[in-house]
């Protein structure tokens, strides 16, 4: 059995909570911007003092309002600098946060409210506000950002007396419940997982500590865009503000590029998704401007991943370094500038970043380090680092951290970013701890520098009806990193062969029936069963084979008349597939194609 341990370069006294530095911050440094709001076409500065105040003033109305210490208070809104104001207000008021993605059904909101018991809420709009539909006895009050929560609490709080508060927060203790974050739930019911300040302090001080916490430093800036009820985003945002870097929030991603170039951001933070479509919509805008601009970009994107691997074998040869310089010329300085143009890097965490892209944005001048954690580790674990990266791999447990493999390939977790357990739920906590690891649900291997991969997840392996064990998750990766694929479902379990469902990224298409000649239009699913657009599909299919046995090989496949998306049900907030709804939405597709 591997194992690798990092060595913590910091300690957590007892009586520290990741709620003290909002007030250390203000009394240090009262007047550094921590925060930009925007407005219009400009950004607001918040400073220190003033962020510190009304951090304050909420915490003060949730006093009034009867939440105690330990009470759970849920939290639903898109990310926004509110939804940081609040998370903050709530631990000061000594009380438990309950973030709620603000995609979720009326069923999920019911039983998160339910399992968690939380006495009041806040939410963003109205129409979030609409699924609160029978909702449980203990939940008290419902406040809308929208509609002035802010100065409601406020103006509730005005009465409570500041030594309640420094008596609330004298009384956090670090081993303390801070926040109960619920699993994205891809099968089941989601579960709440207990995190602590503890665990939040962990983590945020091993990314301080860690070569890529460098950029969060005073005078820095940072663009928090993923859903902050993700663990991932909400680290990497404490993390920021610890370090008292600046960052600003937004939350569409349709328009979130657009504000890479308004914020210049030092650090860019995404799921391999977001990265995918800054590289295909670079490729597509090529594309639309003829052939000789789309041999461009191939030239470039050959360029820089070639040159990305010369550097893990060697370094480049002088003409690789020539048509490098050409290309940062022609597309690479491009890229940089679409992303702000002071971008140093990028995190990658939620899911596989297949390593093609990987070496693209390295390539470009943009390394993407990435990471990997679960909820139930208070996000990053371990993470690849400048100077100090494997791409293909997750990098090496940070500081604090173990991890080792066990004997049936399962990846295995110990720190103090692991969690305390599920919410009173001690059956579903005693079945992922063994003997104090925490037993992830992740196939993965550590190589001889503590490098850690990740191969699959144990759930999704595929087991076919000769015994073959298949993971999914290389090939469907393989399949994603083409422009056209935009999802790949690996099938096959207890089947004679294995299959796949396949989605056609939808901007993508658009360009394809240009250059193919095919009707303005004609849509996906009336171009399905084409042939032409099955033979562009049946190469990326080939490539993706390429990585397994034949056994293992996809053998035939479908072309979905339509893309997966959160909104139908079929992924989650963080973009992973919900397999079971997948197969069971499109179980006649997938019969088809073991039909004799």
């Amino acid at each position: 059995m591997r194992e690798y341990s990092t060595p913590a370069p910091f300690t957590i006294g007892d009586d520290e909570s990741v709620v003290h530095t909002v007030f250390a911050h203000a009394e240090k440094t009262p007047h550094r911007v921590m925060y930009s709001r925007p407005h219009g076409d400009d950004w607001v500065a918040v400073s220190a003092q003033q962020f510190a105040e009304q951090v304050k003033a909420v915490a003060k109305g949730l006093i009034a309002n009867g939440v105690g210490p330990g009470d759970r208070v849920a939290l639903l809104s898109a990310t926004r600098y509110e939804w940081s104001l609040f998370d903050y207000a709530i631990w000061t008021a000594g009380a438990v946060s309950v973030p709620i993605y603000d995609s979720s059904s009326t069923e999920q909101i019911r039983w998160i409210l339910q399992d968690s018991e939380a006495v009041l809420a806040i939410v963003e709009t109205a129409q979030h506000e609409t699924r609160f539909v029978d909702m449980p006895a203990t939940l008290r009050r419902i406040l809308r950002i929208e509609n002035g929560a802010v100065g409601t609490l406020t103006a509730d709080g005005a009465d409570v007396d500041d030594a309640e508060v420094t008596a609330r927060l004298s009384g956090i203790r670090s081993s303390d419940l801070a926040s109960l974050v619920y699993t994205s739930g891809t099968t089941g019911r989601p579960k709440g997982c207990m995190l602590t300040h503890r665990n939040f302090l962990a983590e945020v001080r091993s990314i301080l500590t860690s070569d890529v916490g460098a950029v969060a430093k005073p005078g820095n800036r940072g663009l928090t865009f993923l859903p902050l009820a993700h663990v991932l985003a909400r680290a990497v945002s404490l993390a920021l503000f610890e370090g008292g870097a600046a960052q600003a929030h937004w939350s569409d991603f349709s328009t979130v590029s657009s504000q890479f170039a308004r914020y210049s951001p030092n650090i860019i933070l995404g799921v391999p998704r977001v990265f995918e479509k800054v590289r295909d919509a670079a490729a597509a805008k090529a594309a639309a401007g003829g052939p000789f601009k789309a041999a461009v970009f191939d030239f470039a994107e050959r360029t820089a991943i070639a040159y990305s691997e010369s550097l893990d074998q060697g370094g480049p040869s002088l003409r690789l370094k020539a048509q490098r310089t050409l290309a940062d010329r022609l597309v690479y300085s491009k890229l940089r500038e679409a992303m702000g143009n002071e971008c140093w890097y990028a995190i990658s965490g939620g899911g596989a970043l297949s390593p093609r892209l990987g070496h693209f944005f390295r390539g470009v001048g943009v390394p993407i380090y990435e990471g990997y954690g679960l909820t139930e580790t208070t996000a990053a674990h371990s993470v690849n680092t400048p100077g100090e990266q494997k791409i293909g791999s997750v990098g090496r447990p940070m500081g604090g951290n173990s991890a080792r493999i066990a004997d049936d390939g399962e990846i295995e977790l110990r720190g103090h970013v692991v969690f305390d357990g599920y919410w009173r739920n001690e059956e579903a906590t005693a079945s992922v701890f063994d003997d104090g690891w925490f037993r992830t649900g992740d196939l993965g291997s550590l190589d001889e520098d503590g490098y850690l991969f990740i191969t699959g997840r144990k759930k999704d392996l595929i087991i076919t009806a000769g015994g073959k064990n298949v993971s999914p998750g290389p090939v469907e990766d393989r399949m994603r990193s083409h422009t056209l694929v935009s999802q790949a479902v690996v099938v096959g379990d207890g089947r004679s062969f294995i299959t796949a469902l396949v989605t056609v990224d939808p901007d993508v298409f658009e360009n394809w029936k240009a250059e193919n000649g095919k009707p303005a239009t004609a849509t996906i699913a009336d171009l399905r069963h084409d042939p032409a657009l099955r033979d562009a599909v049946q190469t990326i299919v080939d490539d993706a084979n390429s990585l397994v046995s034949h056994t293992e090989a996809i053998k035939k496949f479908v072309i979905l008349d339509r893309d997966l998306t959160e909104e139908t049900g079929e992924l989650t907030p963080t973009l992973k597939i919900k397999r079971n709804i997948v197969t069971e939405r499109f179980a006649h597709e997938i019969e088809a194609l073991y039909a004799k």
